[in-house]
């Protein structure tokens, strides 16, 4: 369902009772689309997957972070190629 902002201020709770009953709100102001009111489990729903990714890329180490590795083990070998034709 779609409300005017006035119409939504004025009718509050009718409003509420719709995001609990009948899903999603829509909210215009000036016959523009402007904001969305949902049911409180809906929003942790949706809000909680973005915080979770949010975590998880803030957790991850840069620039001074890094953790740095012990290259006194190298395994590298020195191969002659052109004794092998």
């Amino acid at each position: 369902m779609t409300w005017q902002l006035q119409d939504g201020k004025q009718r509050f709770s009718e409003l509420i009772r719709s995001a609990l009953t009948r899903g999603p709100q829509v909210i215009t102001r000036h016959g523009e689309e402007v904001a969305v009111v949902i049911d409180i489990k809906e929003y942790r729903r949706l809000s909680g997957a973005q915080s979770r990714l949010a975590d998880q890329l803030l957790a991850i180490p840069r620039g001074d972070d890094l953790p740095i590795t012990d290259r006194s083990h190298d395994l590298t070998a020195v191969v002659d190629l052109a004794e092998q034709v």
